[in-house]
């Protein structure tokens, strides 16, 4: 598929931050597949190296990983006024309140549960775009997405899927 969108446009930019190889590699080729152009990082310090040079639209960024966790390379990236308005997905097997409330405080603009159904996600990205891009149907406005990271609704959606991604049997 075309890094392009049908009239020119280049397509959202996702930076997939996961440290377990399977899991990267699927995310990454399902969005790509549904029109998207994806970088990878394995931690949270190459999170921040990349989100610096290549800008995404969305960061997808695990919270449990290795040298640096996504908790604080949210906080950095959102502390920074280069990356600030950058959209962070929390992705998470932890479905816990307090994950939730930590993420939000952290700058996250989603909760993502783990595992998850890859239509679920691209469609939450899909989301976020849109209301980022004032195109969102419950009135959220593009500048409270992105001006600030303490302008992050205090309610942070949560996608939580029961089904998981992969049948090994």
């Amino acid at each position: 598929m075309s890094s392009e969108g049908l009239q020119g446009v280049a397509s959202p930019f996702v930076l997939v931050v996961e440290d377990y190889p399977d899991a990267r590699e699927m995310y990454s080729e399902y969005l790509r597949f549904s029109g998207f152009r994806v970088a990878e990082a394995r931690n949270g310090e190459e999170a921040l190296e990349k989100a610096f040079t290549l800008r995404p639209d969305v960061i997808l960024m695990d919270l449990a990983l290795p040298l640096m966790d996504g908790w604080e390379a949210t906080r950095r990236l959102k502390s920074d006024p280069r990356t600030a308005q950058i959209l962070v997905v929390a992705l998470t097997g932890h479905a816990l309140a307090g994950h939730q409330e930590g993420a939000r405080r952290a700058g996250c603009d989603s909760f993502v549960t783990k595992p998850c159904l890859p239509d679920e996600l691209v469609d939450e990205i899909r989301r976020l775009l849109a209301i980022r891009d004032g195109n969102g149907s419950n009135g959220a406005s593009a500048q409270a997405m992105t001006s600030e990271p303490t302008a992050v609704p205090a309610t942070v959606p949560i996608v939580s899927h029961t089904k998981p991604v992969f049948n090994p049997s």
